[in-house]
């Protein structure tokens, strides 16, 4: 893939040196997928989800991922094992070309890489993104798309500015289940929709916390600090970074220095099919209404046109509730009233939104074509925004007023402060 400028140059502050990939053999492809066309990738945070997109990227065809990077030794070394062994065996030769790097500024140096595919902690999306697009790198980055409602602006920015393919893991999307859901509101199936119930299952805090969990010594293999990245520094605790033996989804999101609690986890799915539903991609809510204020049991979105949102922590679905009946969706179901429009199709001549059937493949068709993926950064941004909504009107406890085309609180200087983070020197954007 063609390169806009030498990353070499750009990166030599750095002083990072990248190692030449072994490029595997034109036998082992066919058609468009041969190495011309060949998308070169690597894969920033082995973890729970890490790996899972790694192995998804490994077996996408035309792709090569080249590199691997984690903090956690460990997991690097799986993640570069696992990389190495597959390219063996589809060659049927010994390969040890896959690099792994515990920095990844080490990745970005490098000239030939075209796609980084990030699945760190939610803390770490932004300034490996923005490094990158600066870079002339495709961004694949996982939900939630950012830490802070200031970072998600700059990710858009930056983007932009360079001309960048970016994917949010707002995989839902790539679903037919979700999209016939949206095609129905979007057509009027329903008529005027009043309501949007989104209900959050989660294992985790519905809301984050400050994080007080006791110290414990650090493993050795874990570059603790390069962890904690912009995070204020705080002693180790396994449950913010559990070993490569722990089997379950790690306890970071339910502190406010990492994540966003159950918010920003199953929310960012949820808000985001509800924001795409109601046409509001390139918008958001205008009101936010705690659920500690008067009128108001639950927390509460108030869009312009009139639609209120509300948001509870008791499942796992978004009903949309009209003046003709309703659609309640989740991943194992689709139910509407009338019960007919479940299966209903969609004429020629109504609106039909973009279609994805595989969301990896989608975003290194966008790649290659450079477009835009079914789950753009503009669109990771406006969703991820009406869950950091939700968390700053529970954390100040008041209602919110917003403008979505500013992006900015009304009359509101501590709100609109929140908007942004103090970050940890050398971590700051």
């Amino acid at each position: 893939m063609s390169k806009l400028f030498n990353r070499r140059d750009f990166f030599k502050g750095f002083g990072l040196l990248a190692a030449a990939p072994m490029i595997l053999p034109s036998r082992v492809w066919s058609g468009n997928d041969l190495p011309g066309n060949r998308i070169n990738i690597a894969v920033i945070g082995i973890g729970k989800q890490g790996t899972g997109l790694l192995r998804g990227f490994l077996h996408a065809p035309g792709t090569q991922v080249v590199a691997v990077c984690d903090v956690d030794r460990q997991k690097l070394a799986y993640g570069q094992q696992a990389t190495d062994d597959f390219y063996a065996e589809k060659t049927g030769s010994p390969y040890k070309a896959c690099q792994a790097t515990i920095d990844f500024r080490d990745i970005i140096a490098r000239d030939d890489i075209d796609a980084i595919v990030l699945a760190t902690p939610d803390h770490w999306h932004a300034l490996p993104s923005i490094l990158a697009a600066q870079a002339g790198m495709d961004i694949y980055c996982e939900k939630p798309l950012s830490l802070t409602i200031g970072e998600a602006r700059l990710m858009v920015e930056h983007v932009r500015r360079n001309g960048r393919v970016f994917q949010t893991g707002s995989m839902q999307r790539s679903s037919d289940r979700f999209r016939q859901a949206c095609e129905l509101l979007r057509n009027g199936y329903i008529g005027e929709i009043k309501h949007v119930r989104v209900s959050i299952r989660t294992g985790f805090m519905p809301h984050p916390i400050d994080c007080d969990l006791p110290a414990e010594s650090t493993p050795p293999e874990l570059e603790w600090d390069f962890w904690q990245g912009q995070a204020p520094a705080r002693p180790y605790n396994s449950k913010l970074a559990p070993s490569i033996n722990f089997d379950g989804w790690p306890a970071w999101r339910d502190y406010r220095a990492y994540s966003g609690g159950g918010m920003t986890d199953w929310g960012a799915h949820h808000f985001d099919i509800a924001q795409w539903a109601l046409g509001m991609d390139e918008s958001g809510p205008i009101e936010i209404f705690p659920a500690s204020h008067s009128d108001y049991k639950l927390l509460t979105y108030r869009y312009k046109n009139g639609v209120e949102m509300t948001t509870d922590f008791d499942d796992n679905f978004i009903r949309f509730e009209g003046t003709k009946g309703t659609v309640t969706v989740n991943r194992q179901s689709l139910t509407t009233e009338p019960a007919h429009l479940s299966s209903k199709k969609i004429a020629p001549n109504e609106i039909f939104l973009y279609k994805s059937n595989d969301h990896r493949m989608d975003f290194l068709n966008a790649i290659r074509h450079r477009s835009k993926p079914i789950a753009d950064v503009e669109i990771g941004a406006r969703s991820v925004t009406v869950c950091h909504l939700g968390n700053l009107a529970y954390q100040l406890d008041r209602p919110l007023h917003w403008d979505p085309e500013k992006e900015e609180f009304i009359n509101d200087e501590e709100a609109n402060r929140m908007r942004f983070r103090a970050q940890r020197s050398p971590w700051i954007i």
